[in-house]
């Protein structure tokens, strides 16, 4: 029987200069890249960017994996659920929630998404979930026709 020998490492046969590094993530995707004139903060664990934008704001919100609204931002609003209500288009990322009277909503990208107030949500799997919204402030649910909080017509 002949005796085993430990294999060699294979090895790519471009030299280390010409081969290709995996891109980090935000670095060079424009969809997480820094956003010129746009207010930066993070909340919660969520990064987001804001834009003034006619009389409201265009926002690039980017919630983590793992990432729950009554998890990481009930403690610091500190409302039940969430009373903001969220137009715009889900680009990256799968977000699941419910509503108080049982309604759930499942959405995955790409999608439009309107989302009445008085919400929890959550992100599903390991993606980044990245919404960009169109917002009014207070006023947003009014400014799009949205009821005060989510209901059934």
């Amino acid at each position: 029987m002949a005796s085993k020998r430990p294999r060699k490492a294979v090895r790519s046969k471009r030299s280390a200069s010409k081969r290709r590094a995996a891109p980090a993530r935000g670095a060079r995707d424009p969809l997480l890249a820094p956003m010129a004139g746009a207010a930066h903060r993070v909340v919660g664990g969520v990064t987001i960017d804001i834009a003034d934008a006619a009389n409201g704001r265009v926002k690039r919100v980017c919630y983590p994996p793992g990432f729950r609204w009554s998890t990481h931002m009930k403690p610091i609003v500190k409302t039940a659920l969430c009373m903001h209500a969220h137009v715009g288009f889900l680009a990256r990322g799968h977000v699941r929630g419910t509503y108080a009277d049982g309604c759930e909503f499942d959405v995955a990208a790409p999608r439009a998404i309107v989302l009445d107030p008085g919400h929890d949500a959550w992100v599903v799997g390991r993606e980044p979930a990245v919404l960009i919204e169109f917002d009014a402030l207070a006023q947003t649910a009014a400014r799009f026709g949205l009821p005060p909080t989510h209901q059934h017509a």
